[in-house]
Parts: C-alpha cells; sequence; structure tokens
C-alpha cells in the first residue's frame, strides 16, 4: 500500500452509482478529496484520508462503503468522552468575536479563534442564579481537542471571506484531532430583512442575498420564487462553510401577541406547510448530498399558541394551550417538512397545559417526541434541544436534577443538546449508569449519518475566492429584489391614489424607533431617481406624503412578564404625529408588519391608501406606488380589529377561522392595480 502526501486539494469528478437491490450509494470512481495536513492512501487505484493517522483504511474512512457501515465502525472507535462531546452544540467565537459578552470590549473580528471560555452564572432569561455554572462558549482549540465538541453554532455577522477562512482554520484543527472528525458549523437565518435580530433569532442584514422576512417569503404567494431562494441561500452558505441552519419556524402566528410571530410563514397551515417544503427542499435538496444545508425546523409541535402571547424562554411564558382544540392543526407544517427529509427538528421550551400529554417542556415529553413525533408522524432525524432547557428553562421538571434532566430528556428522545459547551455533566450521566452507553450511540448514530450524507468527511474545507463570488452576488440580489417587491401588499386604494402620477411632489418618510438614535424620523430621497416624481424635504412642500411607519416590540430576550399590546401607541409609534400627517395631507401609509398590528389609533376617515411591508426596501417600494411593478401580495396573517378582539381570541386559531368581527384586513387580502 503505497502511501500519498500531497499538498493541494484533490478535485476529480464524483460520480454515484447505485446498485440494484441496494439503496445506499455506492461510488465507483474517485470523488474529491479536500484535507490539509493528513495523508492520502492508495487502495485498488482509489485514494482515500488517513483521518485517524494509522497508515491504513479503516471502515470510516472507506468512502465506497454504505454510510450505516461507515458509521457503526466510527462509533466502535470513538470513546464515551468523543460522543458526549458530540452531543453537544454551542456557540462558536471567532477572534475578536464577544457573543453573549456583556460589557465586552469592541474588536474588529478576525478569521482567528477566540480562545476564551464564556461562562454564566446568571439565567439570562430568568435572571436569577443558574444551579450551575454554564459554559455558554468554549475556547475553540480547547472545545475542538479537549471537549470534543464538532457541533457549532456561529453567531458573528462579517464578512465572507473572514467567515470562510475561519471555517477552513477550524475544519485544519478537526483534522488534526485523533480520529479527524469533521465539525459542522449553523446558524440562525443569514438572508432576511427583519427587525428582531437578536441572537438566538435572526442574523438581520449580512453579507448574504437580502430576502423579505419570512412573513414576506409567505406574502408572495410564490412557491417557485420560494423555491429559489433557498437554493440561491444555500449556495451562499455552503460557500462559507456553514452546513447546518437553525431554520425554519413551522410554527404558526395564530397568537397575534407572540413575540416570535415575524419568523413565521404566517398564521395558516396549508401556506405555512407548501413554504416549509420548499425551503426544506431548496437547501437540502431531495436528499442530502454534498451541496446541501440540513435544517433544523422548529420549534416541535408549534410555539405559536402561547398563553397570553408570552415567550416561554422566561418563566412566565412557559404555558401553551389550546382553547380552540386545535392541536393537531398545528402538526401540519412540521408533517411536511417531515415529509420533505427534513434532517432535524427541534421541540421548544413551552409546556402544554389543559392538553392529554403530561405538562412538561416538550424536550422532555416523551409522548411528544416519541410517541408522536417518531412514531405517529414518522420522523428518523435529529431531535436537537432548543437552547438550554437542561440548565435555564426545566419548565415541569424543575425539581429534577441536571444529571435527571439530561436521563429524561435522553429517554424522551433527544439527540443533541443546544447551549452548553461543557460535556461534564452529560458525561457524569451515562458514567453514573442514569443513561446507557447504547442510547447514546443511537443519538451518535443520527448525528454521524448527517455528516456523512454532507460529504464533510471527505471535504469539509471551502474555497474562498469561490466563496467571495458566490455570496450575495448581483443576480442572487436580482431574485432577492423580486421578492422584495412580490411581497408587499396593497391593502387600501380608495381613491385610486395609486399609482403615482409622474412629476408628483412626494414627501417620503421612514418612523422606526430602533432606540440606536434620538430621532426616529428618516426622509427618504434617493439619490438615483428612477420614478419621475420630485422628492421634496417636508410634507409642506408634498402634494403626497408617504409615511413608512415600523411598529416595535421590546426585543424578545428584554422581555417583561408585563401584558403585550399590539396597539401603535405601545409598540414606539407616535400617533400624535401620524395623525397630525393624515390630517393635513393626503398620505399613502406604509405599515411594516413583525406582528399583527392593532391600527384603530391611526386608521381613520384621512387614511384613504394602506400597504403592508415585511421587510423591503424603500426602492422596492417606490416601484409598487408608482405601479413599475403591480401589487401582487396577499396578507400572511389577520390583522385584529381592536385590543378587545386580542384579548378575547382563542391563541390557537388562526384569524381567518375566529369569529366574525375579528379583523381588520383578513388573512389572503390584497389588492392590485388591475
Amino acid at each position: 500500500m503505497d502511501k500519498l502526501k500531497i499538498k493541494k486539494t484533490l478535485i476529480v469528478t464524483l460520480l454515484f452509482i447505485f446498485s440494484l437491490g441496494n439503496a445506499t450509494a455506492q461510488q465507483s470512481a474517485q470523488i474529491k478529496l479536500g484535507y490539509k495536513n493528513v495523508e492520502l492512501l492508495e487502495k485498488e487505484g482509489f485514494l482515500f484520508k488517513d483521518l485517524n493517522k494509522n497508515g491504513k483504511i479503516d471502515g470510516y474512512e472507506d468512502w465506497r462503503l454504505p454510510v450505516e457501515d461507515r458509521i457503526s465502525d466510527l462509533i466502535q472507535r470513538m470513546t464515551l468522552e468523543e460522543k458526549i462531546g458530540f452531543m453537544l452544540i454551542s456557540t462558536t467565537r471567532l477572534a475578536g468575536d464577544f457573543s453573549f459578552e456583556q460589557g465586552a470590549p469592541k474588536a474588529e473580528i478576525s478569521k482567528g479563534f477566540n480562545e476564551k471560555d464564556l461562562v454564566q452564572e446568571m439565567n439570562m432569561f430568568t435572571r436569577k442564579p443558574l444551579p450551575y455554572p454554564m459554559m455558554m462558549a468554549a475556547g475553540t482549540t480547547k472545545g475542538i481537542t479537549e471537549l470534543h465538541l464538532r457541533h457549532l453554532i456561529l453567531r458573528a455577522n462579517t464578512s465572507t471571506k473572514i467567515m470562510a477562512e475561519w471555517s477552513n482554520n477550524l475544519q485544519e484543527l478537526c483534522e488534526n484531532s485523533r480520529l479527524g472528525i469533521p465539525a459542522i458549523v449553523a446558524s440562525n437565518p443569514r438572508n432576511h430583512i427583519t427587525v428582531d435580530a437578536s441572537i438566538g433569532l435572526s442574523q438581520g442584514t449580512t453579507v448574504f442575498s437580502k430576502w423579505p422576512g419570512e412573513l414576506g417569503l409567505a406574502a408572495m404567494r410564490d412557491l417557485p420564487l420560494t423555491r429559489e431562494f433557498a437554493e440561491i441561500a444555500r449556495q451562499e452558505w455552503a460557500a462559507v462553510g456553514l452546513r447546518k441552519g437553525y431554520q425554519y419556524m413551522a410554527d404558526l402566528a395564530t397568537e397575534p401577541r407572540w413575540q416570535r410571530n415575524e419568523g413565521t410563514f404566517g398564521e395558516d397551515a396549508d401556506l405555512a406547510a407548501d413554504m416549509i417544503r420548499e425551503v426544506v427542499l431548496g437547501f437540502q435538496g431531495e436528499k442530502l448530498g454534498l451541496g446541501s444545508v440540513a435544517l433544523t425546523t422548529k420549534h416541535f409541535p408549534g410555539g405559536g399558541p402561547q398563553v397570553a402571547g408570552h415567550d416561554p424562554h422566561f418563566v412566565w411564558g412557559q404555558d401553551q394551550h389550546y382553547p380552540g382544540n386545535m392541536f393537531e392543526y398545528h402538526l401540519k407544517p412540521f408533517q411536511a417538512a417531515i415529509d420533505a427529509g427534513t434532517s432535524s427538528i427541534m421541540p421548544y421550551y413551552a409546556k402544554p397545559i389543559g392538553t392529554e400529554y403530561e405538562e412538561v417542556a416538550f424536550a422532555y415529553n416523551k409522548a411528544i417526541i416519541k410517541d408522536l413525533l417518531r412514531d405517529k408522524m414518522g420522523f428518523q432525524g435529529i431531535v436537537n434541544s432548543d437552547t438550554g432547557p437542561i440548565e435555564m428553562m426545566p419548565w415541569g421538571v424543575e425539581e429534577l436534577s441536571i444529571h435527571q434532566r439530561y436521563q429524561r430528556a435522553l429517554e424522551s428522545g433527544v439527540d443533541l443538546f443546544s447551549g452548553t459547551a461543557d460535556p461534564t455533566l452529560l458525561l457524569e450521566t451515562v458514567k453514573n449508569g442514569l443513561v446507557s452507553e447504547a442510547r447514546i450511540d443511537e443519538s451518535i448514530a443520527r448525528l454521524l449519518k448527517e455528516k456523512f450524507l454532507l460529504g464533510l468527511f471527505e471535504d469539509p474545507f471551502v474555497d474562498v475566492a469561490a466563496a467571495e463570488k458566490i455570496v450575495g452576488n448581483a443576480d442572487f440580489q436580482a431574485k432577492g429584489d423580486l421578492a422584495m417587491r412580490k411581497s408587499i401588499v396593497l391593502l387600501r386604494n380608495d381613491n385610486q391614489t395609486l399609482p403615482m402620477a409622474p412629476k408628483t411632489k412626494v414627501y417620503f418618510e421612514s418612523y422606526y424607533d430602533n432606540g440606536r438614535t434620538d430621532n426616529p424620523i428618516t426622509v427618504i430621497q434617493p439619490t438615483a431617481n428612477h420614478w419621475a416624481l420630485d422628492f421634496v424635504g417636508s410634507k409642506e412642500e408634498a402634494d403626497l406624503v408617504i409615511l413608512w411607519l415600523t411598529p416595535t416590540f421590546t426585543s424578545l430576550f428584554n422581555s417583561t412578564d408585563q401584558p403585550l399590546s399590539l396597539k401603535l401607541s405601545d409598540c414606539k409609534i407616535d400617533v400624535n404625529h401620524v395623525n397630525s400627517i393624515t390630517s393635513t395631507k393626503p398620505t399613502v401609509v406604509l405599515i411594516n408588519y413583525t406582528s399583527p398590528w392593532i391600527i384603530e389609533e391611526i386608521y381613520n376617515e384621512n387614511v384613504k391608501t394602506v400597504l403592508a411591508t415585511f421587510g423591503t426596501s424603500s426602492d422596492a417600494i417606490l416601484d409598487i406606488m408608482t405601479g413599475k411593478f403591480s401589487p401582487t401580495g396577499k396578507m400572511p396573517l389577520t390583522t385584529p380589529l381592536s385590543t378587545q378582539a386580542v384579548l378575547e381570541n382563542q391563541s390557537d386559531v388562526p384569524g381567518h377561522l375566529k369569529p366574525s368581527g375579528y379583523a381588520l384586513f383578513k388573512f389572503g387580502e390584497g389588492l392590485s392595480f388591475d
């Protein structure tokens, strides 16, 4: 057997040949091998990576073998410590990246590693001391080499080049480990224009192509463009080494006060199911493969019907209920994700109340995970806990020790624990006999399968120069720009104010109190005027005012236990300012919907023209308003008529099925110029 030491990545054609009667892919031609320091071994005319550096080709290194055989071989070689580290997914930080670190100095993010452990003693959500200090992030080298971490979450918002170079550095570190097991790096959404871009929800505006928020994608009612979005995003993510997405939310926006409605595809289960199917197939393909990004669909069995809209990140929001008896309705999008092959599913923190199920958080709920999700709905992939149910949000099992919580979650079916980077307590759980190593091996097999199918064992490295050409390129952004236009909904056009006539004198004001400036008002005066309009600097000069309102809740992670209100005056909008404009000038009112806002304070006889946006650009708005692009969007959720309607609503019932008198703007509503 000859050993070959090759400095550059070996690039050859990949060819899959399926053997008759064998569902597992068998490969008969050399495949691409990407590596930095390991040697290549030759056998029967093929080359293989010597990942464990023992001078021979072992089963898990032989890419010709069925995936199941490779998994079985590798599990036998892993120590218990390596297995336990493999079952954690936690934040990873680049040099200069201080995610989750309060009061940290500002620094420039680079491609190097952050070697500092981040340990918290306070629960960031309950604001009370933790029962055990929690390592939110490990120093990178220590995490890979000592703690055996191989599932990581990237929070940093930085350049394409830095992400790609850092990814290669990380995979080289993994390659140098005892078994050479590669890492998989996950992220929350990175392609959407969002309002609440908090860590753990969405990255907000990034170097990736920019698209409407998830509600906006649903408002398009264009499934082929939705699939195209996911295929484009997949290429961008894979180019920088992101191969796992903590996305998308299959939850339904049935409780208007829930603070995470922005990340859903709306209130209708059938529309959400269609959207989830397209994004799963777009990111993953028909099956996981070399170019795929594996998705984690969340939050099973549907996080929408929260009591009074409070979120279960917090003690006061831990209860989820179904007063309209529509539990099954919320499962539809998850079934669509399962049928499309989603790689992973994440249960939420909440505990169900008033149902047939035990009142414990879903990560501890065997009837939900094993009996419903796996046995009834047929899901065979990875069950990935949300961040911190063991340490921070153990709703319904607070009396259990940390070891007992791990035991209970594993018995219920969790495979991958998100939040902590410290395997100590999970390792003790197994060593103390609370969980068998055979049960651990079940989870390891599922986790390894994802990595093998993604081709990470063969080539985890990325081409930095190619990534810089792929991410956010003009062709991709042109599709995103189209989606922005298709997402805008025309709700009222009573005096046929739109489309605007050429030469109209327009005052375009954006009102958005983001908490970062003293003045929430921005006057939009495009430097390149593509619309034959006369943009003026004050409402007094204008023939027509465009008033674009962006109401906002307090950011989710700054929530309190106070009642949630959707009234504009409670959501950082100066209604007196709005009414002073609409009462003196013809005004087109645009409202950016991240929640189904109650607009009764401004919606009066002076407001004749209303549009809904869901994360878009001023150029897209002007294209709609001048008729360069005819509006086609449809509302993905129902806008309540009043606060009283919200207080009386049933949290699990979508707006279009709520009683007459609930809606101001209905689900599916949307006008055109035709």
